[in-house]
This record gives C-alpha cells, structure tokens and sequence, in this order.
C-alpha cells in the first residue's frame, strides 16, 4: 500500500506526513493502522505495579481503561497521575471476568488487548498482537509455549495443569492451542457481537478461548513472555481455579451453542454499561 494518499481536491495542499498523521498511527517503520486500539487493564490494589505497566505501553495506543476492583490503595490516582487520559471504570461486581466485561463495554477502540496489571506482561508485544489482526486474524491469543515464547512464573503443578486442560480444550473442540490460562490477548472488538461472555472469575480467558473456536472465528497464536509479578501477591489459586476452568470446558460441552443463546444474562452483555467510567 502506498504511503502516498493523492488530494481529492484538486488545488489544495497537503503533504505526505500530515496525511499519514490524519489517516494513520504509525506503529513501526513498516507498520501503520488506522484502527483505535484499546488497552483494558483490570486492577486491584495495584498501585505499586502501574508504574511498570504503564511504561512499557506503546505511545500509538487510542486509550488505556483501567477497571478498578475497590482497591483499597492510590490505584487509581497513581493511574491518572501517570496517564491523565486514562478511563477509569469503577468495577460494580467481583472477579477477573466481570471486570473485563466492565472494561470491554466501556472501550471505544476497533481493537481490544487485554493486559494484567501485575506487571508480568510487557506491553511492547502488543505491536504483535495487533500485526497478527491486522494481518487477517479475528483473535490474537498470547501464547507463553510457542514458538518464541516463555514465562519466568509457572510453578511443575501449574505447568502440568495448563497443559492437561489445554489438551482437553482441542480434542473436545478441534482447537490447536499450545497455551489456555493466559490473560494477554487482542481482538477486534466486532467478536464480542458472536460470543458470550458469562463468567466472573479467572475462567474468563479458558471461556473465551472456547467460544472464539466455537463460533468459527480465525485465531493466531503469538508468542509472549510472561514475567514474574513485580509487587504484591497473586490471587490465583491452581486447585480452586483449575477446577473452575475444567467445570467450563465440561459446561461448554454439553450446553449447545443456540441454548446458551437463548440464556444468555442482560448482567453480562457487554453492550450494557457496568460500572462507572470517569
């Protein structure tokens, strides 16, 4: 595609650079898009971890929604210090899950990454991630176990129960993961129009991985390391959670896809606004 946009009016001046910067965001030297992208960040007491996060975000990016969970720390002012612009949307339920609903309603980009806060993912992989939609790609899932990826905080137990419920997700659905807990993801945000969204916990990203292979859409896996969680404690529990995420690929199983249209909750529409955005 050429680089040069030729006047529609004839007689009026305009350059080649601010034609570019009206028409595009340029990403790399040899990347520029027009679609918005949006980085939704759920947060609780993550005050300490923001400032990481927050740096290694690309400065292309459209808008930064933060969800807060109640945090009980300067969370959200140490957001607005460092990005002014930031959107904050204040979580009205509890979990992973419904704050990412929250946040996805709230966004206006055409495309959606979801990141942790806990500063275990470097925001400078998003330009693959948005390479990989733009290419033609309806989800871009991060993968810590292809080719060029890694992770530097998974325990042998949870290592081992990725693998056996990521092994379960392909053969009952004809996927081909090589990764299935893992919150860093993108995509256009047309997909939420042909999937449900549901659940609260940390099994949203076990969910959605299900049901963009269920409702046909076209998946790229990218290759992401995920480092070690700089402040603070995880509130993820490997049993406790293990078992949520297998009772949703057992769920998914047996419920078909036209009856769970059919009880699909209003709660959890992601057209409904849910929490306030400021």
């Amino acid at each position: 595609m050429s680089s040069f946009l030729r006047p529609a009016v004839t007689g009026q001046e305009i350059t080649e650079p601010s034609r570019i910067a009206a028409q595009y965001r340029a990403i790399t030297s040899h990347l520029a898009i027009t679609p918005p992208v949006s980085v939704v960040i759920p947060a609780m007491n993550e005050a300490e971890n923001l400032p990481y996060v927050f740096k290694t975000l690309p400065d292309w990016i459209h808008e930064v929604v933060l969800v807060d969970g109640n945090s009980t720390d300067d969370t959200v002012e140490v957001a607005r210090a460092l990005r002014p612009d930031v959107k904050v949307v204040k979580q009205v339920g509890k979990g992973k899950g419904d704050a990412l609903i929250s946040g996805f309603a709230a966004c206006t980009g055409d495309i959606i990454v979801m990141v942790d806060a806990d500063g275990s993912a470097d925001g400078q992989e998003i330009v693959s991630y948005v390479s990989a939609l733009v290419g033609g790609a309806d989800f871009a899932k991060g993968s810590r176990f292809a080719n060029g990826g890694g992770t530097d905080d998974m325990t042998g137990i949870r290592r081992l129960g990725n693998w056996a419920l990521c092994s379960l997700v392909n053969r009952k659905f004809g996927a081909r993961y090589t990764d299935l807990c893992y919150g860093y993801n993108a995509f256009w945000r047309h997909c939420l129009d042909k999937i449900t969204l549901d659940c609260t916990g940390f099994e949203i990203e076990t969910l959605i991985n299900i049901r963009v292979v269920k409702a046909g859409l076209k998946v790229q896996e990218v290759p992401s390391h995920e480092y070690l969680r700089i402040h603070g404690v995880s509130n993820l529990n490997a049993v406790r959670d293990g078992i949520r995420v297998l009772k949703v690929i057992l769920r998914e199983k047996r419920v078909p896809r036209a009856v769970r249209a059919l009880r699909r909750p209003a709660a959890f529409s992601v057209s409904v606004p849910r929490g306030e955005a400021s």
